[in-house]
């Protein structure tokens, strides 16, 4: 047995010690005033340091290493078959060490995404930081404020290129050039989201993204916010915006639709201002909706034929992904955000209502 435990010591002390990180993690995480200090310290200033470099490189390094690790864990997989194979005689061994080393790894990567994330949910939110927080509404409110939206979005319908279908058809290189300065507008009145931008990252694979229903993410090992360039474009823009602002520590997927929709209706670039216009529509709209039919019927038919298009190609697009991969990955995601601090899972993308309405309203 000790030739046993001596011939695994690496993995027997591995383990443990992550396991350590992990409940120290746990233990902690519920002390605002400690992992706001943490995070804004020293987690957010190392994941711009590691960004400035990686974004030297053209293309995703977040989807390199995505790449390299598929592919790492299918040799190890092949080559632990071929050992149960070729020598049956330790097969025990073989399982365990496999079984082991795959725990460690998962449980190392989920503690490096826990310390260098994850604490973002637990420090000082941006409602805490800018002062606007999310509030109930009645629905005559909320109809108000839609309405504002649509308006909003009717008058720069007509500012943007279009193609041959009536489609927003804005160059997705402009507006990943213009990203830099997306936030410009609001850095006077939200001072907590200054910081050094770079242009983000299309995502190569952009069609595996959809599949999952991601139109982006952020890969805080290598502080890049990476997009998805297959969908359609129109909200490309506020998308984008979504993703630097998790660049700032901003954790909560509410918090950062709030400001990708604030600095994208103050952006210069008419394609920011019109996709920032449209995500703000389309989750108030969603609201209405809910609320008051009547209202909603009143409020869409302010909606010209373009932005009605656009609305209409985005939906069909996302039609083309709904199954079982799609269900699967909203369901781990769902549980994802539950695990670390939004209670509602994916539900709270919704909520991102109540803080239009605190601010618009």
């Amino acid at each position: 047995m000790r030739a046993f435990f001596r011939r695994h010591r690496g993995l027997h002390i591995w383990l443990p010690s992550v396991c350590g990180v992990l409940a120290l993690y746990f233990a902690l995480r519920p002390v605002p005033g400690l992992m706001t200090r943490f995070s804004r310290g020293i987690i957010m200033p190392l994941e711009r340091a590691v960004a400035a470099v990686c974004y030297r490189a053209s293309f995703s390094v977040a989807e390199l290493l995505y790449a390299i690790a598929a592919g790492v864990v299918l040799l190890w997989m092949g080559a632990t078959v071929r050992r149960l194979i070729t020598e049956k005689g330790r097969r025990g061994r073989i399982v365990y060490r496999f079984a082991l080393t795959a725990v460690c790894t998962v449980l190392t990567v989920y503690a490096g995404f826990s310390l260098l994330w994850g604490v973002n949910y637990y420090a000082e939110s941006f409602q805490e930081q800018s002062g606007v927080y999310a509030r109930e509404s009645t629905p005559e409110e909320l109809a108000r404020v839609t309405e504002y939206f649509a308006r909003q979005l009717a008058g720069c319908a007509d500012q943007i290129q279009r193609d041959e279908n009536g489609l927003f058809a804005e160059s997705r290189a402009d507006i990943f050039a213009d990203s830099v300065r997306v936030f410009d507008g609001i850095y006077e009145e939200f001072p907590c989201l200054v910081m050094e931008d770079h242009v983000p990252k299309g995502v190569r694979f952009s069609t595996a993204l959809s599949a999952m229903d991601f139109t982006g993410f952020y890969f805080p090992f290598t502080g890049e916010a990476n997009l998805n360039i297959d969908s359609p474009a129109c909200y490309l823009p506020s998308t984008i915006a979504h993703e630097m602002a998790h660049q700032r520590g901003i954790a909560s997927e509410q918090e950062c639709n709030f400001i990708a929709i604030a600095a994208s209706t103050t952006a210069q670039s008419p394609a920011y201002r019109y996709s920032g216009w449209l995500m703000g529509f389309t989750y108030l709209s969603n609201a209405l909706y809910r609320a008051d039919q009547e209202a909603w019927k009143q409020v869409r038919v302010l909606l010209p034929d373009t932005v009605v298009a656009d609305l209409r190609d985005n939906s069909a697009y996302w039609a083309e992904f709904e199954g079982p991969v799609n269900d699967a990955a909203q369901k781990v995601y769902d549980s994802f955000l539950k695990s670390s601090g939004e209670s509602r899972g994916t539900q709270s993308y919704g909520t991102v209502v109540d803080m239009l309405m605190a601010y618009y309203g």
